[in-house]
């Protein structure tokens, strides 16, 4: 982390489950700001930017969806949903926004700190490994896909896809090495580091969106192979 605690602007009308959450995230040394009320969380962050906020999408009054889309015309802060298993809509449209990832209720407090963690180490204000006068990762292409760490873009055929931070890591840690076969164990490692435990249903569930992403920009997308009872392996063409 930087010398200074990253700050995390907590917005959700459920106000046990800010305070929860505010003391799990002040355990792990984060400074929190709580906003219960998202209309009053618009006007805060507006003129004063957290380091990364985490929100829920329903809320009364404002939802999530817009306060990001009237947030994101005046800054890029880095930001998380929490939904619903049952809001795909919502998390697509929370993307093509500008959202960095989606969380989806009931969750793992331990993953939502790992999320912010993860997002926070791929932004300029947590980035304590390298100097300015040091080159940024390389560039990764392989194929047909590119995939730029530094500024978290994906491209296929030189049209966008927008990943989670959880999805682009999962997809990194496939395109590294093409035609290796990596099981679930090990892209779990690559995706959810802090020793963060998730079930195996959790790796298959984001292949699953991952490959309807990339459908979505090429409907004839199968880089992503299945080898049942091994694991997964990305095929560069």
């Amino acid at each position: 982390m930087t010398e200074s605690a990253p700050t995390v602007a907590l917005i959700d009308d459920d106000r046990n489950i800010l305070a929860s959450l505010s003391i799990a995230l002040q355990a792990e040394g984060f400074v929190t700001r709580l906003y219960s009320d998202p209309e009053a969380a618009l006007k805060a962050l507006s003129e004063n930017p957290a380091d990364i906020a985490v929100c829920d999408i329903k809320m009364p009054r404002l939802d999530g969806i817009e306060l990001l889309r009237r947030l994101r015309e005046k800054s890029s802060m880095p930001f998380i949903f929490l939904t619903s298993k049952t809001d795909e809509l919502d998390e697509a449209l929370g993307l093509a926004m500008g959202a960095d990832d989606y969380i989806a209720k009931p969750f793992s407090q331990r993953l939502l700190i790992a999320r912010i963690k993860a997002i926070l180490r791929r932004s300029d204000i947590n980035r304590t490994e390298r100097t300015a006068d040091e080159p940024a990762p390389e560039i990764l292409v392989r194929g047909r896909l590119e995939m730029d760490p530094a500024r978290h873009m994906v491209k296929w055929d030189g049209k966008p896809v927008t990943l989670t931070v959880t999805e682009f890591l999962i997809l990194e840690a496939l395109a590294h090495r093409p035609g290796v076969v990596k099981n679930r164990n090990q892209l779990m490692d690559a995706a959810y580091q802090d020793d963060v435990y998730v079930d195996d249903r959790t790796i298959d569930s984001h292949i699953k969106r991952l490959r309807r992403k990339f459908r979505e920009v090429d409907g004839e997308f199968n880089a992503i192979d299945t080898l049942y009872g091994a694991g997964y392996r990305f095929s560069e063409e």
